[in-house]
């Protein structure tokens, strides 16, 4: 890997950003740096109780005692003052890195003196910071944080930092180089303490924490020089080679099935790969005891991604935060100079998008990280075939020639980085999503348990107004042909007494989405289940309105995140209908905004109800409502059943007959007429296809 003074030299493009990194540290030439001397909190608490939307932070702020909502409110005290102070201390590492990386790629002194001085700060307060007595008690207790977790993270931060200056000829004095070799065996030996009660007294050594506990300790050997402790970080229980055999699966994906946490774990990996390649160690193409890879956990996200770049936010993680998206070009700029694979690209132009409002390379991580003389990337993705992550338990359906994909989540809960979603499916469109996962909230937000995690939020069903149990669903059947893709999932752990399958098939004119519940245990009456589907569009539903009840409650219940539903309307069925819905969205490309429609038709059984619901926006903005769906129905068994397509026009829809366990459907569209059949023990058939003209 060059360095940044050759790459500045070899790419036209580094110079420019270079230059605006400077224009953002030259504040400094006015105003000293100030560190501040109390340790950061939890940053999870940097979140507005009311609106549930993380607060503003202002990396140019040197202090505050009042913290501002996007919404206007205004907030003091703790635990937002501990919160701010996390942004705070990352902020100033992170300052220390873009000086650290703006003299190593133009050589001015000044640059180097900032870093240097923030380097050498840090290592004067480390120590006076007590192991933090406010953390709380499932916490492993850093020293500069309420977390070792955020010690581990931003000290690889401030070492990297270090280890560029010296790398481009800086030297400390003596007396700074004891402060910084103080501060480097005082991390080490918190860090080899965290390790060991995670791996051998808390027996969890496959948690993402071990992963940044193992990559800032290969910064502090590396910084130290003492290659001799490498062997612990990468051989035995929990070394690099274990943890990539246990905390990810032989698949690609981190063992919690959260893109967020996966991305997490992988940027940690990556860390420790960049110090061991320091000693000679090549880590890139190590292996798991299953295969587990760095480069298969990249064509995973690959595989996750939707063609514009978007990853879903399945499980725990944002929907969409600037530092997720700085993570993500990071990990991505790596993976393209370490792998040279062009299908990592649209992820990368799509992060450099929302952080800067175009595909091109642009920021503090292009500089350390990007290679390549080209600055604009392109999100332009190839066609890609469907894929099943069978020990995951992730599916994605997709079909050359529609528009729309569907990723469907049947594996395990996930742990505490799970939700209650077995069955849940995201749904997109090529230009955007369609009807996701919501993401999650700041853990200090009460919505985190309260909606976000639980069943109703998530675009599956419901039974008796409880969320599921954290369970694991199972894959039934996965086919994959030229003319369609089907897959049957199944779960039978989410309710006692029920059996949910949910059966999806996509073809080139739409997405077929047949969910199937039988309740088999013997009750005086059966219970209520909800299926739930939640679009970030503009819904249009058209409802006569005398079929709406005018009585409907305005809020179905408080437990299991009902208590976050605003009902808007309710049509009460009374015998076999379909019902056509619409929604929009605008997605903003590079240069222009594009807009793009969805239809869909259900059909409605006897006696079900139709709840046009308003709930709590994606967790970027919880306080965005958005306006979705919630079918309910009573009954032994019921099946609901939709079929999406791309455009302003809806299938047709309707039941062609139901005999015993038999259903069959007729779906019409674009001159071409289909009957599938649904038998509970053999999945979903088709029958005939018709031209309709003939």
């Amino acid at each position: 890997m060059m360095n940044l003074k050759e790459k500045a030299d070899t790419f036209s493009w580094v110079g420019p950003v270079v230059d605006k990194l400077k224009r953002e540290l030259d504040l400094f030439r006015d105003e000293e740096i100030r560190l501040p001397a109390e340790p950061g909190g939890w940053w999870h608490q940097y979140v507005c109780p009311r609106h549930h939307t993380e607060l503003i932070f202002n990396a140019a702020e040197q202090d505050t005692f009042v913290f501002t909502c996007p919404q206007g409110c205004k907030l003091e005290g703790e635990p937002y003052r501990g919160a701010w102070l996390v942004y705070r201390h990352q902020a100033i590492a992170r300052y220390a890195l873009q000086a650290a990386a703006v003299f190593a790629a133009d050589g001015e002194d000044f640059y180097s003196g900032l870093a240097q001085k923030i380097l050498v700060g840090y290592a004067e307060q480390f120590p006076l910071y007590p192991v933090h007595p406010d953390a709380q008690p499932w916490m492993l207790s850093g020293r500069a944080f309420h977390q070792a977790l955020t010690e581990a993270i931003w000290s690889t931060t401030l070492i990297r930092a270090y280890l560029l200056l010296v790398d481009h000829g800086v030297t400390f004095t003596e007396e700074e180089e004891l402060k910084l070799q103080v501060f480097f065996t005082m991390l080490e030996e918190s860090m080899e303490q965290y390790r060991h009660i995670l791996i051998h007294e808390k027996k969890n050594a496959e948690n993402n924490y071990t992963a940044w506990l193992n990559a800032s300790l290969a910064c502090v050997y590396a910084a130290k020089g003492t290659r001799a402790k490498l062997g612990s970080l990468l051989e035995g229980e929990g070394g690099f080679y274990h943890h990539l055999s246990i905390g990810v699966k032989p698949d690609g994906f981190e063992f919690e099935g959260s893109t967020y946490y996966h991305i997490f774990v992988l940027r940690a990996y990556l860390i420790a790969a960049e110090m061991a390649g320091r000693f000679g160690v090549d880590l890139y193409d190590a292996k798991g005891d299953q295969g587990q890879s760095i480069r298969g956990m990249f064509q995973l996200l690959v595989e996750l991604s939707g063609d514009n770049g978007e990853l879903p936010a399945v499980h725990d993680g944002p929907y969409a935060r600037i530092p997720f998206a700085r993570e993500i070009v990071e990990v991505l700029e790596i993976g393209c100079t370490a792998y040279k694979d062009p299908t990592y690209q649209p992820i990368l132009a799509n992060a450099y998008r929302y952080l800067y409002g175009k595909e091109e390379r642009s920021g503090l991580e292009a500089v350390l990280y990007g290679e390549g003389e080209r600055k604009e990337l392109h999100s332009t993705s190839t066609a890609r075939v469907s894929i099943l992550l069978p020990d995951s338990g992730f599916a994605v359906l997709r079909h050359p020639g529609n528009p729309l994909s569907v990723l469907a989540d049947f594996g395990e809960h996930g742990g505490s980085h799970g939700h209650y979603d077995k069955l849940h499916i995201t749904i997109m469109h090529r230009l955007g999503e369609v009807a996701p996962e919501l993401g999650m909230v700041p853990y200090g937000s009460i919505l985190r348990k309260e909606w976000y995690a639980e069943t109703a939020s998530h675009n599956t069903v419901t039974i008796g107004g409880c969320s599921q149990a954290a369970h694991t669903g199972s894959c039934r059947e996965f086919r994959q042909e030229s003319d369609d893709t089907y897959l049957w999932i199944r779960s039978d752990g989410a309710y006692e007494g029920a059996v949910l399958d949910r059966h999806l098939l996509l073809t080139d004119g739409w997405l077929l989405d047949w969910f199937h519940v039988e309740q088999t245990t013997d009750r005086k009456q059966d219970q209520e289940v909800d299926l739930w589907l939640h679009p970030t569009g503009d819904l249009l539903l058209p409802v006569e309105s005398r079929r709406i009840r005018k009585d409907s409650p305005a809020v179905l219940g408080q437990e299991a995140g009902y208590g976050s539903v605003e009902v808007l309307s309710v049509l009460q069925n009374e015998s076999d209908c379909a019902l056509s819905a619409r929604w929009s969205s605008r997605y903003d490309q590079v240069g222009h905004a594009a807009e793009y429609e969805v239809s869909a038709c259900t059909l409605l059984a006897p006696g079900s109800i139709l709840h046009e619901i308003r709930t709590p926006g994606v967790a970027e903005d919880p306080s965005s409502l958005i306006r979705g769906i919630m079918l309910r129905h009573r009954g032994p068994s019921v099946d609901f059943i939709t079929v999406y397509r791309a455009g302003h026009e809806s299938a047709a829809l309707k039941l062609v007959s139901q005999a015993g366990e038999e259903v069959r459907i007729q779906i019409e569209t674009n001159g071409q007429r289909v009957v599938y059949c649904l038998n509970p023990k053999k999945g979903l058939i088709q029958e005939k296809s018709l031209n309709t003209e003939e």
